[in-house]
């Protein structure tokens, strides 16, 4: 892997600065890292000898024509939601353009990210994803669809991250915060309440160094494989833990934050539109279909431990430390 370039887009963000500094770290490979504020860039070090910026906008790959057909090997974490036509652009239009740009002759492997929320639980893409999807997801379930086709396919590989903790709340880590770190801040804030409920679903979750281990080993180490089913081009990695549920996690919060648990109201459908209307939330399409599909987990999944790797957080307890959410112990008015 010596003479391997690899390109990085999205490469300010959480997930990709975790796997940029791996890569500096575990490879010779030469970083070509595209993204549109270098400031933001805080894990490593952008003058290294073997990191190239390519600064500019996802949705113009022609700006970067000369460089992308020296590329052999694709990390593509860039995403874009809220704005429907920004989220297409980005999204569907901009992975197509793209890979158009890359030299198939060189070209070996491309890692596109994508989101396990459009996958059921045997890995196959959820119709309701684009009937009932926001932007975010129906773009990613349409994309998806489209690389099925595309006459790179079988050099692709897409992983579909759970939901991805990483850097900390008081900003200490050189990593960049995902939102869902920070919402543990929130998340706290309502355990009062929560600790009456249980919710038994299900959920699988990842942090973000242990997605860059996985990564990492794709992009250096890894020679090509098939799909595991035969009906599609692709390879598809569920990045994640083993599932756990709702109740389990409120339950290690709920120690974590010195509270103590209280009997649990099962959380009937009636209950659900009960708090709908009683608490400050919106609820979209998306949002209603997966309360009724209740569980979001996975019979095959792709941890750190399934390539020779550990993993950086194993459990609720380890994201919790990593994050920097303040702890407390019991009290007797807990």
């Amino acid at each position: 892997m010596n003479n391997s370039r690899i390109l990085i887009t999205g490469a300010s963000g959480c997930v990709g600065q975790y796997i940029s500094s791996w890569l500096i770290e575990n490879s010779n490979a030469e970083l070509f890292l595209w993204l549109r504020d270098p400031k933001k860039l805080s894990a490593v070090n952008r003058n290294h000898k073997r990191i190239k910026l390519l600064v500019g906008d996802i949705r113009e790959p022609e700006k970067f024509s000369e460089e992308l057909k020296l590329i052999t090997r694709v990390i593509h974490t860039a995403t874009a939601w809220g704005e429907p036509k920004r989220a297409y652009e980005v999204n569907v239009e901009a992975v197509k353009n793209l890979i158009s740009h890359l030299d198939p002759d060189i070209i070996e492997q491309i890692i596109y990210f994508s989101t396990a929320s459009i996958l059921n639980k045997q890995l196959k893409p959820l119709d309701e994803a684009i009937k009932y999807g926001t932007e975010y997801i129906q773009t990613k379930a349409r994309c998806l669809k489209e690389l099925e086709n595309n006459p790179l396919s079988e050099k692709i590989i897409a992983v579909f991250p759970t939901l991805v903790f990483g850097g900390t709340l008081d900003k200490s880590s050189i990593f960049p915060t995902s939102y869902l770190t920070e919402g543990l801040l929130e998340a706290s804030k309502w355990l009062w309440l929560a600790r009456f409920f249980r919710a038994y679903s299900r959920f699988h979750f990842i942090h973000a160094k242990d997605i860059a281990f996985v990564c990492g080993h794709l992009a250096t180490t890894e020679p090509f494989k098939k799909p595991q089913s035969q009906d599609r081009n692709l390879r598809y990695l569920v990045l994640a833990q083993p599932h756990l549920t709702i109740d389990n996690a409120i339950d290690s919060l709920l120690e974590w934050k010195g509270m103590r648990r209280m009997p649990r109201l099962p959380l009937w459908n009636w209950l659900i539109e009960a708090l709908i209307n009683f608490l400050p939330l919106q609820i979209n399409s998306w949002d209603r279909f997966s309360i009724k599909q209740r569980h979001f987990d996975h019979d095959i999944i792709s941890p750190p431990e399934v390539f020779g790797g550990t993993s950086h957080a194993k459990n609720i307890r380890d994201i919790l430390a990593y994050s920097g959410l303040p702890r407390q112990k019991m009290t007797k008015e807990s």
